[in-house]
């Protein structure tokens, strides 16, 4: 499996960005898609997640109102809105896969993509 997120960049605190994260290979592995952040001198931390099938959503408590997942199953494709953007988002962000369903913890994803840079400025 392979997982390739884009769209991040920079913009200003209030600001909305959309996060996009899309699998390859053998998705049929795939039960749940996750994001993860983590910003200079922190843990990666637990932001969504989404099972692939139904469609029912985690989100952690820092985001949620501000932030919605939703998929694209024929694209293999999930996307993270972000509104209401604050200073604090401000992180690298990875998209992330398991077989099994949501879950906050890192260690439980087994794929992960590469980072995408989102900057919030105040």
């Amino acid at each position: 499996v392979q997982l390739q997120a884009f769209g991040g960049g920079l913009v200003q605190a209030g600001g909305s960005l959309r996060l996009s994260c899309a699998a390859s290979g053998r998705t049929f592995y795939i039960y749940t898609l996750g994001w993860f952040r983590q910003a200079p001198g922190k843990e990666r931390e637990f932001v969504a997640a989404i099972t692939w099938g139904d469609g029912i959503t985690l989100y952690a408590d820092s985001v949620k109102g501000r932030f919605a997942l939703s998929r694209d199953n024929a694209k293999t494709t999930v996307y993270l809105q972000m509104n209401s953007l604050k200073p604090e988002d401000t992180a690298l962000y990875y998209c992330a896969a398991r077989k099994g369903t949501r879950s906050p913890l890192a260690n439980d994803y087994g794929y992960w993509g590469q980072g995408t840079q989102v900057t919030v400025s105040s």
